[in-house]
């Protein structure tokens, strides 16, 4: 697989460039929306961070399999939530069993 991306830089790249926006926009995204020009400059510096991993992935690190793993594990968080919010509302709705009236 690391041989395949040496060989693809542009697919690499791409790959790298859409992975950190996705982590970026789950992770790390502030509440409150920054302005246009603030929100270019972020991107701009993303993907120059991107060519900045694209080398190390064609230089044999394996950049885009621990990014892989990273929203792989983000998703099970996720999916976590999704769950244990399902069952709080679950719980909050039916009525306990030790609240009956003598």
């Amino acid at each position: 697989m690391q041989a395949w991306f040496a060989e693809h830089p542009v697919i690499a790249y791409l790959m790298i460039f859409v992975l950190i926006v996705f982590v970026y926009n789950k992770v790390f995204r502030a509440q409150q929306k920054l302005s246009l020009i603030k929100e270019i400059i972020l991107y701009l510096l993303m993907a120059s961070g991107s060519f900045l991993l694209l080398i190390f992935q064609i230089d044999k690190l394996p950049i885009i399999q621990c990014l892989l793993v990273a929203v792989i594990l983000m998703l099970m968080v996720r999916i976590r939530y999704f769950v244990e919010g399902r069952q709080r509302k679950k719980n909050e709705s039916s009525p306990a069993s030790g609240d009956k009236a003598v």
